[in-house]
């Protein structure tokens, strides 16, 4: 059967899935739209917060960027998983017991202040809109390959089924279609996995392969990576090189751990469940099935970065490349895509592949004039292992309808995220306290419309991979939500001027920032300095700055709070109550 067909059926079917599951689980009331009607199980809520969690940046993108950089780029993987311990631990059951559909209901309700609740509801858009970008831009990347179309006709088609189960499901159905979702994507990466792990190390779990020994040349496998891509003159991929310096590096870090616990449409899954230990259960369970990907995903970019390498040079030395007419058909396929080119800079008819920055000697000597495969989106490693691998069409398709399931459940979040935010929280609780529940629930509807349009016509333009966008979205988030939401819970006297004046400079700070560095909006051009580790203040990535922003946060939440007094008696009895476990051992709360 033609791989086209293939890929066909399996998206088809998780599609046709997807859909039926939404229709079978329609919204009827803001409290379905919104929160599930409070009544998801943990185990269910665990798997829907997994997928919600493992975007496109952790399916299609993380692998990737740990493949070409190596150890350096680990930092995506301790941030986001350490992030969630975090979330876990600290925010999730606390937000539940206080009882509200979305974040900037919490914090308008905690900081007793209507301009508190816009402050928020305005970082959740900016942070939000930012992320649904980097999802955008993973479906597109899945959609151009496996349905054999252009990245923008792949980001419409995305669009338009995110449209389908989201707009009509909300929550709800959400919920459902995410534990779906969970199941294709966790299949979709480890099958793929455990057959390359066995073919390069011969042991079927890929964790552990990652650290066995190399079948064909006797070496640990890492030890082998190490070299062929030193003999092309790239850095080894164990080490830890420029510009990731450490500090750059803990910042970076740090600022996904906590722009991990300050994600909105992640907390929200924690009202879905009915009661405070419930929201425990599910953090547990979810921490769970996150592990099974995040640990297999370093031997995935490890075992991928390898696999590129020997294709291109099969005999397992630089002396002779492939010829260009004999290039595997991945290649070709994924050449029509434009996420992958050659250029034949000799005109000898071979592939040479090797860093150009750093040329190995042999370069000049062969009459080498350049690396040829001069574009490799990072972004179809995952999607394309499975054909470097050269493994059975039924995993190939498999992996097209992860890699989809995987971007879309979390853009689904995402726009949920927002649409509550736009029809809850401006319109309900602040411009019109008026609006029916059928009308609350309309504006809803309209507003995710209006945001899967915007996403669409970012993630047309996005300013770098999936998961780089991502990154800066995490950093939005750890500089304006996160600080609210922990002074939130965990200080009693802070008030609703100290949280105001905290979110504006912590996200004004962090925009500013990436302004600078990187644009407008990203638009190219745009930006008032170069975007190099020379330009950056203190050597600080515009990724890692959301750490910065978050003590900035901090920092003028609590001198504002010494010039402007304590919050309300009523207010800090209410986070006493919060703080206090009753309901942890089953009482349902409001």
């Amino acid at each position: 059967m033609d791989q086209f067909v293939i890929n066909l059926i399996f998206v088809g079917a998780s599609f046709a899935l997807y859909i039926g599951i939404a229709i079978w689980a329609r919204a009827g009331s803001t409290s379905d739209f919104y929160a599930a009607s409070r009544g998801v199980n943990p185990i269910v809520n665990g798997a829907a917060t997994a997928a919600d969690w493992m975007s496109a940046a952790s399916f299609i993108s993380m692998a990737g960027l740990i493949a070409f950089v190596g150890y350096g780029n680990s930092t995506f993987l301790m941030g986001w998983t350490g992030g969630y311990v975090l979330l876990a631990l600290l925010l999730a059951p606390y937000l539940r017991k206080f009882g509200r559909f979305t974040v900037p209901d919490f914090i308008g309700d905690r900081f007793y202040s209507k301009t508190a609740r816009i402050v928020a509801v305005i970082s959740l858009l900016v942070m939000s809109i930012t992320y649904v970008i980097g999802q955008m831009t993973g479906a597109g990347v899945a959609f151009s390959r496996f349905l054999e179309v252009d990245n923008l006709t792949g980001l419409i088609i995305a669009a338009a089924v995110v449209f389908a189960y989201a707009v009509l499901g909300g929550m709800k159905g959400i919920t459902y279609t995410q534990l779906a979702q969970y199941c294709v994507l966790i299949t979709a990466y480890t099958i793929p996995a455990v057959f390359i792990s066995l073919q390069l190390t011969g042991n079927p779990l890929p964790q552990l392969g990652l650290f066995s020994t190399h079948t064909e040349s006797g070496l640990p496998l890492l030890a082998k990576l190490d070299e062929v891509l030193v003999e092309l003159g790239f850095h080894d991929y164990t080490g830890l090189h420029e510009p990731q310096t450490t500090f750059n590096m803990v910042l970076f870090t740090l600022s996904l751990m906590i722009g991990t616990a300050g994600l909105p449409h992640v907390i929200i899954r924690f009202f879905t469940v009915p009661k405070v230990a419930d929201a425990r259960k599910s953090a547990g369970w979810a921490l769970v099935f996150i592990a099974l990907l995040y640990t297999v995903a370093p031997a995935v970019g490890a075992m991928a970065r390898l696999n590129i390498i020997t294709t291109i040079y099969p005999d397992g030395t630089q002396e002779q490349p492939i010829s260009y007419d004999e290039r595997p058909d991945w290649m070709e396929t994924w050449e029509r895509t434009g996420l992958l080119a050659f250029e034949d800079k000799n005109n000898d008819g071979l592939i040479q592949y090797y860093n150009e920055a750093n040329p190995p000697a042999m370069a000049a000597e062969r009459g080498w004039e350049g690396n040829e495969m001069v574009t490799f989106n990072q972004d179809i490693l995952v999607l394309a292992n499975p054909e470097i691998a050269q493994l059975p069409g039924w995993v190939i398709g498999l992996i097209a309808a992860g890699g989809l399931a995987a971007a879309l459940s979390t853009a689904a979040g995402l726009l949920l995220a927002i649409s509550s935010a736009i029809s809850h929280d401006l319109l309900k609780r602040t411009f019109a306290p008026g609006i029916s529940e059928k009308q609350e629930l309309l504006y809803a509807r309209i507003s995710m419309a209006f945001a899967i349009v915007l996403a669409t016509y970012l993630g047309a333009n996005p300013p770098g991979f999936a998961a780089q966008v991502v990154a800066l979205a995490f950093g939005l988030a750890a500089s304006s939500l996160f600080p609210a939401i922990m002074m939130g819970i965990f200080s009693k006297t802070m008030n609703s001027s100290g949280a105001i004046v905290g979110m504006i400079v912590g996200l004004g700070s962090t925009v500013l920032y990436i302004f600078t560095y990187l644009g407008f909006f990203f638009i190219p051009g745009t930006n008032l300095l170069p975007n190099t580790q020379d330009a950056w203040i203190m050597g600080i990535s515009p990724l890692s700055f959301g750490a910065v922003g978050a003590v900035l946060n901090f920092a003028a939440a609590y001198i504002t709070l010494k010039l402007t007094g304590p919050a309300p008696e009523e207010i800090q009895e209410l986070v006493e109550s919060i703080r206090v476990p009753r309901g942890a051992s089953g009482a349902v709360d409001h």
